[in-house]
């Protein structure tokens, strides 16, 4: 290791120190767990579980009153997983109008805890305070994850960030970034893209979210630009289509490694480099319920969430991993359960649909289109394809659709040059009739 490389690196742990004092302890035993067996993996879920219950029934007025309605008290007998499923499911407008009674705040004397606020992609503010050992397992995950490629915190990395922030709030990010070697992309002006791309050839891995690495990565190639010393391109936030693939692997040599998880949630699982996204069944037991995530942070304290609708249909694997991981594998999160599309008959087709038409005519036709549908009236869907106008592929596209949607919708398409929205994160589906 070179002198800058080991400055770097010791900037990191002295800031992590004083930061996050128990991260060490938590990375090391997330690391001691990685190969543990299934049966190892649910007694230690089953413990923190316990352990979390009797916190909560304790410390939180919100859980304590639940728990009474059940008739259970998880201070006087054992609570594991099987007891865990009694409990109602919580969705994300009571951790807003119950924010108060959810945490412990006011109880349980925290050494340290962090302010966080996130407004998700269903628009609702949610705040909340991120206990110290919470906020340190959720830095251990990460770490954790990119450990299996090779990668560490402290390497220089590139972030993929996309929005424009004031002159001061850059000036502040800029110095967080250089304490991480960390640089980013703040605009996609020729001048900024060229610069963040040259240092990207001195980078370990980059990350950010999904659509901003697949837009970046097609501005890349257009310039015929190739980066082949990154070891991982991670995403996040956003769901990872396979054309978000294509253009990665052809722009930094790798495709993008998918990282899952919600501020309130934690990091809920990792992708290794066989393919296979890992539970991280250490910090959260999720469960699958009608299609939904819902899920159990396991390490939080200070706003715990038992049994968490995180909004997210997913699909869960029992196969085993070549990888010799033994976590549950997350074969696939399939979508956000958003808005409903309405059709002309006020019949309500889950927003879900379009994830299964366009998957459909890439499994039966090899067709994979890059979309984005928005509906402004009853009956009418605008949907806009990054691609030519391709009469025989529309007409597949429509045959896919009317499968569906049988004739009680009426479709606009719209050829762009990207079908990202300027100043958001690319979702499948926008409704405006709210």
């Amino acid at each position: 290791m070179n002198k800058k490389s080991f400055l770097k690196k010791l900037i990191y742990l002295l800031g992590s120190k004083l930061r996050n004092p128990t991260l060490n302890i938590a990375y090391n035993s997330l690391k001691s767990t990685e190969f543990a067996s299934e049966s190892e993996l649910k007694d230690l879920q089953n413990k923190k579980l316990e352990e979390l219950a009797a916190f909560c029934y304790q410390y939180s007025d919100y859980y304590k009153d639940i728990f009474d309605t059940i008739n259970v008290n998880p201070t006087q007998k054992p609570f594991g997983i099987e007891q865990l499923q009694k409990l109602p499911v919580l969705e994300k407008s009571t951790l807003i109008s119950k924010n108060k009674e959810l945490h412990t705040l006011s109880k349980f004397d925290f050494k340290k805890a962090f302010y966080c606020e996130t407004s998700g992609s269903t628009g609702q503010a949610l705040t909340f305070y991120r206990d110290e050992e919470w906020d340190s397992f959720n830095r251990a995950s990460i770490e954790r994850g990119l450990s299996w490629y090779g990668v560490f915190p402290w390497d220089k990395n590139g972030y993929f960030w996309g929005f424009n922030f004031s002159k001061v709030k850059v000036l502040k990010t800029k110095l967080l970034d250089f304490l991480v070697n960390r640089f980013r992309l703040f605009s996609y002006s020729s001048k900024e893209l060229d610069i963040f791309l040259n240092k990207c050839k001195k980078a370990k891995y980059v990350e950010g979210y999904s659509s901003m690495i697949y837009e970046v990565a097609k501005l890349a190639n257009e310039k015929k630009i190739s980066i082949t010393n990154l070891k991982l391109v991670k995403g996040t936030s956003e769901k990872i289509y396979p054309y978000f693939h294509k253009e990665a692997l052809k722009a930094f040599g790798c495709k993008i490694v998918s990282e899952y998880g919600s501020a309130e949630s934690g990091i809920i699982a990792f992708e290794c480099p066989a393919g296979n996204m890992h539970l991280n069944e250490e910090t959260c037991y999720v469960e699958c319920i009608d299609g939904q995530a819902v899920i159990t942070n396991l390490v939080a304290r200070s706003f715990p969430t038992l049994r968490y609708a995180l909004g997210d249909y997913i699909e869960l694997s029992d196969g085993k991993c070549v990888c010799g991981r033994q976590h549950r594998i997350l074969k696939e999160v399939t979508g956000r359960v958003g808005k409903n599309i309405i059709g002309f008959s006020n019949k309500k087709f889950p927003s879900l649909t379009l994830y299964y038409v366009f998957k459909n005519l890439a499994i039966n036709c090899n067709i994979e289109l890059a979309y984005r549908c928005e509906q402004r009236a009853i009956g009418k869907l605008d949907v806009f394809l990054e691609c030519s106008p391709n009469p025989a592929v529309q007409k597949l596209l429509i045959n896919e659709l009317q499968k569906y949607f049988s004739g009680d919708m009426e479709f606009q398409f719209n050829y762009v040059d990207s079908i990202q929205v300027k100043g958001k994160k690319m979702k499948d589906f926008e409704s405006y009739l709210d």
